[in-house]
This record gives structure tokens, sequence and C-alpha cells, in this order.
């Protein structure tokens, strides 16, 4: 009992080694865990402190807990079930490939990605790329929102900014949930998106399985109060217009507020309307609205040579910020309240169509939006235009458009035409000649691109209703 034995040693090094693994793993790595974990919680407890709309319970689940939770759903497990007598495969292999899909979908929050790297992160991107400025909202409205209702921001898909745009506006208000296309899968961009809390969906799936395990975590975190940030438009805006709504998502927010009992948690939708002086990927959406096809990607490449392109100007003290970009927060929607004066109507049709005519209102007015919608109204074939007869022509514009929410730096249209023509001209949008501007002839179709992004607010000179003056301008 007490005889030596000997041993090589490497196999006692090896001994050592899967002792220590133990050791750790059955005593200190949960110890380890606990701490931090419990520091994180004080953490989390000190910011729902200051937020005006604290993280949820949800949120904050472990990522394994939550994908647990998805797929033994009721809901996911009836879908399992149908999706095995569809295909004509055992369930066990139907459930496989719902777990599959929850590890997709679900994300893996962390409050410290969002507050302390994605925040500022989100800051120093819109400050560095943009002038930003925050156009119209209701604070008493947006004050006034059910402390216990989830909110839903709406909001128009200009650009990839958009998120961080977003992000950054309201970080003293709560943590934003987004979903979040295929382009953003792609490691190690993938794992910083899901630690800020976004999902990720597959936009054009057909598979009924793949969809009730997404409609049962849209679901599950609007029950849970998540406050979550959508696109109604499902992608981004080729023509710069506003398109029609998708309600892919708003029908799996409608039917989960529906499932629930009669005091169930309101759901609150707040539309929010972007635009830019600059939109990043502008030539690219042009290039696709001509092509027809939306299969677009930015090249790794290619972003890297941009980057490093503005850093050499920045380095060089010849960068300029890509113009203005501005949000505006539309008037907040209750769903229960929808619900209630709609009656039996197709909800999330109506619903979408709603939301969209509440972000078109409070789009914000830019100047070379602006300056863009002026010349498409008045150079159709016309001789160059001098600056005294585009400021006239923007000033007619502004007089048909009262009620916008309209940026004019330092209060001066002279400056605001200033700045889009510097803009415009500098971009080979627009030609100078002895004083006088005309549009670039490869260049209309981004004028026209930027001009859309207001032309539904400008009044129809035929009467048409504003639906068809929308139609019309992206016919145009």
């Amino acid at each position: 009992m007490m005889q030596t034995v000997e041993v090589p040693l490497w196999l006692f090094l090896l001994i050592v080694l899967f002792a220590t693994i133990t050791f750790a793993s059955h005593f200190l790595f949960p110890s380890v865990r606990w701490f931090f974990r419990h520091r994180l919680e004080r953490a989390v407890e000190r910011l729902n402190r200051r937020l005006e709309r604290p993280i949820q319970p949800f949120k904050l689940a472990r990522r394994y807990d939550m994908i647990q939770r998805l797929i033994y759903d009721p809901q996911v497990a009836q879908g399992v079930a149908d999706h095995a007598r569809a295909q004509g495969v055992p369930e066990n292999v139907a459930f496989e490939e719902a777990r599959r899909y929850a590890r997709e979908i679900v994300p893996s929050f962390s409050a410290v990605a969002y507050f302390s790297i994605a925040i500022r992160l989100a800051r120093f991107l819109s400050n560095a790329i943009y002038r930003v400025r925050l156009g119209h909202m209701d604070e008493a409205a947006i004050e006034a929102i059910d402390p216990d209702a989830t909110v839903v921001f709406v909001m128009n898909h200009r650009s990839n900014m958009d998120y961080v745009l977003i992000t950054y506006l309201v970080a003293d208000r709560s943590a934003l949930s987004y979903a979040v296309g295929e382009w953003a899968r792609v490691w190690p961009l993938s794992r910083l998106i899901r630690a800020m809390g976004a999902y990720f969906i597959r936009r054009k799936s057909r598979n009924d399985l793949y969809r009730r395990v997404l409609a049962t975590y849209v679901r599950l975190a609007t029950q849970g109060g998540v406050t979550q940030a959508i696109f109604p438009e499902g992608g981004l805006s080729l023509d710069g217009a506003l398109a029609e709504p998708k309600i892919g998502l708003l029908k799996y927010i409608v039917d989960g507020q529906v499932a629930q009992e009669e005091d169930g948690r309101d759901v609150v939708f707040v539309p929010v309307a972007l635009n830019y002086d600059r939109v990043l990927e502008d030539n690219v959406l042009t290039s696709a609205a001509k092509s027809g096809d939306r299969r677009f990607r930015a090249r790794i490449h290619v972003v890297a040579i941009r980057l490093l392109r503005q850093l050499l100007l920045l380095v060089t003290g010849r960068y300029h910020r890509f113009g203005y970009a501005a949000v505006s927060f539309g008037r907040p929607l209750s769903l229960q309240d929808f619900r209630s004066q709609k009656g039996g109507r197709d909800t999330p049709t109506v619903l979408a169509q709603e939301l969209m005519g509440r972000i078109g209102e409070c789009v914000p007015v830019l100047p070379v939006s602006l300056l863009a919608a002026a010349m498409t109204g008045v150079l159709e074939g016309a001789n160059p235009l001098s600056r005294s007869e585009i400021k006239q022509a923007m000033d007619g514009l502004l007089e048909q458009i009262p009620y916008a929410y309209i940026h004019t730096p330092h209060e001066s249209r002279e400056y605001a035409a200033e700045v889009a023509l510097r803009e415009l001209v500098t971009r080979g949008v627009l030609q100078e000649r002895d004083g006088h501007f005309q549009i670039a002839p490869k260049q209309r179709d981004l004028l026209i691109f930027y001009a859309n992004a207001i032309r539904h607010l400008i009044p129809d000179p035929l009467g048409k209703d504003p639906e068809s003056a929308r139609n019309a301008a992206r016919a145009k």
C-alpha cells in the first residue's frame, strides 16, 4: 500500500494537469464565476437606476438558459412535430434542427460590452463621421409611456449607420435589441453584435420551423419587456424613398401580445426617422437599384481602403465630416389602444402602414436632401442655375413643408444652401461653371436618391393623395 510507484515524467505531468483541471472546474471556476457574476449584477443594478427603462431579467439571462427555454416552448415543440411529419424525419432530428436555429437567433447580451464598449464606440463614430442633430422629440409623450410596457422603436432604414446612431442617441434610456440580417453573421463581428443583444434573422427564409422558432423568440422577448428596435422596411432603401413595410416581425409582436391575457404587458411603438446629408453606402444602393439586385455585400478590403483613406485625411488635416445626420422621434402608438380602435381588421398590415406614416411625417429635412429635391424639381433639362436661383428654389420648397422638421445650420438658409452645394460639388454630383450649377450627367440617380428622402413631405402639385405622390416619386 505504501510502496513507491515509478512512472515516466510525461505521465506524471499529465496526471497533475488533469488533476488541476478537475480541481479548477469543480471548485475554482464556479467560485470565480460567482464572484464576477455577483459584481456584474451589482453593476447592472446601479446602471438600471439611471436608465429610463431598466434592463429586463430576460435580457440578462444566460444564453444557454434562453436557448433551452426557447426550444422547449410548446409552440416550438408543436413546430418540431409538424416539421418532422411534413419532412418525413424523426422528431429528434427536427428537434436538433430547431436547436440549431435557436443557437443562431439567441443573443448573448453583455452589459459590459454594451455600455462600456458599444456606447462609447457609437458615440465616437457618430460624431467623427457626422454632425449629429436631434430633431423633433415629444419628451412628454415618451415619458408618459407605461413603465411596464415593452417599447419597440420602429425606424426607416437609410444606412447601416442607423444601428450606430440610434444606439448612441438612446444610450441614457435603455439597451436596444436589434433584429440584424445575414450581413452581420461574420466572425468576429457576429460575436460583438451578439454581445450587444442583437439577434440574427434570415429575412427571406421560407422554412416553417425556422419561422416558428424566430416568432417564439420575439414573443418571449416582447413579453419579457425587452426594448427592441426594428426596421419595418426589411432592408436598406435602394432609391432613398420610404419603402413599403413588411409585416414579419410586427406580426410576431402582435400575435404574441394577442396570446397574452387581457392584463398582459402592453407594447408601445415609438416611430424613429433618420436622414443623412451623406449615406455611406449611397453608390452601392443606387447601383443595386439600377441592376435590380439586392444581393450586395461590402468587401472587407474595400472598406479597409476607405477607412485608411479617411484616416490619412484626418492625419493631414484635410478631413471633413460627411455633413449632418438627424434623428426625429414621432408619436408613440400603444398596441392595445390600436387593436381596440381597429377591431377585427388585419392588425399587422394596418399597423405597419400606420407606423410608416408616422415615421414619414417626422423625417428630418437636411440641407443636401432639400437642395436635391429643389434641383430635381426645377432642373429637368433646364439651363444651369445660379446660387441665387438655387436658394430661391429651396426657399420655395420650404414654404410647401412648414410642418416638417427642418434643420438649417446656424439658423441660416443661405448657409444651409452653401453647405449642401459644397457637399454635392465636392462629390461630383453637381458641376459648377462660372457660378452656375448643373447635375453631372452620370450622377442624376444619386441626386434623386437624396431628394427621395423627403419627397413624401412635399405636396403633390396635381392634387394626388399622399400615397399616390409617394408612388410617383418612387417611379420617377
